[in-house]
């Protein structure tokens, strides 16, 4: 997947980013690029591609949050088949002397993070059922939308590979940060809009339509812009196809109405992962933990005592509804397996 198109702003802060991204690009290094949903992770990275030595070959992207552990595996490393079907090569030879741009880096599995440490650290990359490592020439950028640091020390990812992906480092600055752009991709994704529907010209917005625009904090950024923009002139067009005056309308929110569905329980947060450190453990070679019955403690009063003894209760819960069997007791608690054997270390059931 390659997008080419040119980042839009002209402030201090955007004007600095840019300056980084070039001084980055010149470089052979990995870059990591962070930043909130919408802030152009995706551009950013097809910028440092083709601004470096490397622009004349592939940038091949890879949604890591789009496959199994088992497809990911396929789709970046190949496999390699004994039974007549064809072999895949995998995306890393696909981008040998370019670029390969890995999105979502946070949802890697453990073990395919160890697998792509090695490749960077040695620059060989051994396809699934191939007895052999293959040397590939490839810059690997990746991008996230969560603190990897703290993703480290909660378990979910490996701080080797950080230490190897985070030589450079680009933080993409959010949109509420850059107002002094915002007029300009108003602009921009105005007169896009107004070219698919065959319009003349782009009247732009009224004063007041964007100052509204300027003081809105677009929690989603520029993609949240491009959308309220483009819903707001789709909108004024199909009220008056040969509009010529300036748009007043802002529509922010699509589900607005008076008859708007509304749900009355309060939103759920998704449960933090428990840290744990990951470990190079066969689960098919692990003796099952049977947890020794003993008297039901007295509830106690303070706040980490009853979260231990309600771990406790579901982790004693699931190994019995699973037999034992600590793989599947991690499956009925939505635990990978390292997470759930860090659970048994804590509470002392490991043996």
């Amino acid at each position: 997947m390659t997008i080419r198109t040119q980042p839009i702003g002209s402030g201090p802060t955007f004007m600095a980013l840019m300056d980084r991204v070039s001084d980055y690009a010149s470089t052979n290094r990995p870059v990591l690029i962070a930043g909130e949903r919408g802030t152009g992770k995706e551009l950013i990275a097809s910028r440092v591609h083709f601004l470096s030595p490397r622009w004349e070959k592939e940038n091949v992207h890879v949604n890591c949050a789009a496959f199994t552990e088992i497809e990911l595996d396929r789709e970046l490393f190949g496999q390699t088949f004994m039974d007549g079907r064809v072999d895949t090569n995998g995306r890393f030879f696909e981008a040998d002397s370019g670029t390969l741009f890995l999105d979502a880096i946070e949802m890697m599995p453990l073990r395919l993070q160890e697998k792509l440490m090695h490749t960077l650290e040695h620059g060989k990359v051994q396809a699934t059922g191939e007895l052999y490592n293959e040397e590939v020439d490839v810059r690997v950028v990746a991008a996230t939308a969560v603190d990897l640091p703290s993703a480290v020390a909660r378990g979910d990812f490996r701080a080797d590979l950080l230490d190897r992906l985070a030589f450079h480092v680009l933080t993409l600055p959010p949109l509420r940060a850059r107002t002094d752009d915002i007029a300009a991709l108003v602009d921009h994704f105005g007169r896009s809009v107004a070219r698919e529907l065959g319009a003349e010209q782009f009247p732009g917005f009224t004063a007041e339509a964007q100052e509204e625009i300027r003081a809105h904090r677009f929690p989603g950024n520029v993609r949240e812009l491009k959308n309220v923009v483009a819903r707001s002139t789709v909108q004024a067009f199909l009220e008056d196809e040969n509009l010529t005056e300036p748009i007043d309308v802002i529509n922010f929110d699509p589900f607005e109405s008076p008859y708007r569905l509304r749900d009355a329980r309060p939103p759920i947060a998704p449960p933090t992962p428990t840290p744990v450190t990951p470990q190079a453990i066969d689960p098919e070679h692990v003796s099952p933990i049977t947890p020794q019955p003993g008297p039901t403690p007295a509830a106690p009063d303070n706040f980490t005592d009853r979260v231990m003894t309600f771990e406790r209760r579901l982790i004693d819960e699931a190994l019995r509804a699973s037999h034992d069997h600590q793989g599947k007791a991690a499956e009925r608690l939505a635990l990978s397996y390292h997470q759930f054997r860090g659970l048994l270390r804590k509470h002392g059931l490991k043996k």
